[in-house]
């Protein structure tokens, strides 16, 4: 499985930078190949300053080696060897009508000795809008919905409320996003062998571009003014400090001295921090912050 999955999101990078390109009609990903000294290394793919984006990263990752301690306290595993590989997406577009976008798919391998002894899948999708088209977060909803339905009808639920607990930036005590799906340690059992657990992420895959790129092409043509870019930007904020707070993914890449800079790609450029500011009452910015005070039925 691990092969398989290896060249599948070799293959879905392929796709998602095609696609992007396709969308911005300006900005093309640059490549960055890097090694771990500690065994297996990545291919991080980034596109800066272009039509549509603003930064964009498409990465992959393949490592494997010695679990470091703070994994097997948290595994309650000793002396073991793990292989990990995953792709992630974080889009930050120009235009403040365009949502911001997070997305990825990943497999791991535990192992005792040379023996597989575990093995599972995880992942996720979700949006964050500057502004409330309400069409479009359904549209990315149902899309999540669907894409679940066709191998459980109880996952978009879980999932989805997996993803409002996870995305929640408790000390400002709203969410970060508008939400979608969140799943973690799909392990197989008796309804979903592990060839279905592989299909069910390939859906995934899939349902990353039909959720999000119609949603851009919809929006990135908008017009908007110096307002729209200083609320976008102010919002960005509370992107980073969910990403530097509560994060998992990151906090663990910082604290076990991972490759930084794509540990930190999915920051946007440019953020601001305004004392204290409160959007004007009735306005679309405050339409915003009501959405965000609890998680919403979207579909």
């Amino acid at each position: 499985m691990k092969n398989v999955f290896s060249k599948y999101i070799d293959s879905l990078q392929a796709s998602v930078i095609s696609s992007l390109e396709q969308v911005d009609g300006l900005g093309k990903f640059k490549k960055d190949s890097w090694s771990r000294v500690e065994g297996g290394g990545g291919l991080t793919m980034v596109l800066e300053n272009g039509n549509v984006f603003e930064k964009g990263g498409v990465n992959v990752s393949k490592v494997h080696g010695k679990l470091p301690e703070s994994m097997s306290t948290m595994l309650n595993t000793k002396d073991s060897d793990f292989y990990a590989c995953g792709i992630s997406i974080v889009l930050h577009p120009k235009n403040p009508m365009v949502p911001t976008f997070h997305a990825n798919l990943r497999y791991f391998e535990l192992y005792n000795n040379g023996t597989l002894k575990d093995r599972w899948f995880g992942g996720g999708l979700d949006l964050t809008p500057y502004y409330i088209f309400e069409n479009d977060v359904i549209h990315f909803h149902a899309n999540c919905k669907s894409s679940c339905d066709k191998y459980d009808l109880s996952f978009y639920n879980n999932y989805k409320k997996k993803c409002d607990e996870y995305f929640w930036n408790s000390h400002r005590n709203e969410a970060r996003g508008v939400g979608g799906l969140f799943f973690d340690y799909c392990r197989e059992n008796n309804e979903m062998s592990v060839d279905k657990w592989f299909s069910f992420i390939k859906d995934m895959g899939q349902c990353i571009l039909n959720s999000y790129i119609p949603i851009v092409e919809k929006r990135k043509n908008e017009t908007f003014n110096e307002l729209n870019v200083n609320w976008q930007q102010i919002r960005r904020g509370r992107y980073v400090e969910f990403n530097l707070l509560h994060d998992k993914g990151t906090l663990f890449g910082l604290k076990t001295k991972g490759r930084i800079e794509s540990i930190l790609i999915s920051m946007p450029p440019k953020v601001k921090w305004a004392y204290d500011f409160n959007p004007a009452k009735g306005s679309n910015e405050e339409k915003l912050i009501k959405i965000l005070e609890s998680p919403k039925n979207w579909v």
